[in-house]
């Protein structure tokens, strides 16, 4: 099974280690976080290790909601997204990438919650990006 980067507990993410990893993907995630936690979205990042997965994770707040998790790879980096049945519809009417949305109604549910998993690997995406993100923020 495939796990994220960043498994050392005592390495924490930093700027030089993320260059490192994220290669070419790199200028997309700083686009990325500086518009999340610029005006307009606000949101708080921070990493921590976990144990129970071995890596290090984002967790991307609003106020006290979660609101994405994000997660490095080789030349690339994952969002992750969690939406219950009822707020399902409202993303499958978002206009994004028609690949997300079909991708996204064929994940099995995990507990009560239906994962919405993007790959970064270019700026074309980050488009439908912020507009998940907004959306999962607007959510109550």
């Amino acid at each position: 099974m495939e796990r994220p980067l960043l498994n050392e507990p005592g390495v924490y993410p930093s700027e030089e280690v993320l260059k490192r990893f994220l290669g070419a993907s790199y200028p997309f995630y700083t686009e990325f976080v500086s518009a999340v936690t610029g005006p307009g979205y606000e949101l708080m990042l921070e990493w921590n290790y976990y144990k129970d997965g071995k890596s290090w994770l984002c967790k991307a707040t609003f106020r006290k909601k979660t609101v994405f998790w994000l997660s490095v790879w080789e030349g690339s980096f994952k969002i992750s997204f969690y939406f219950t049945e009822k707020t399902m519809e409202g993303v499958l009417d978002l206009e994004i990438d028609e690949g997300i949305k079909i991708d996204f109604r064929q994940r099995k549910q995990v507990g009560k919650l239906i994962p919405l998993i993007m790959e970064i690997v270019s700026k074309q995406q980050l488009k439908s990006a912020f507009a998940i993100v907004n959306h999962k923020k607007g959510l109550k």
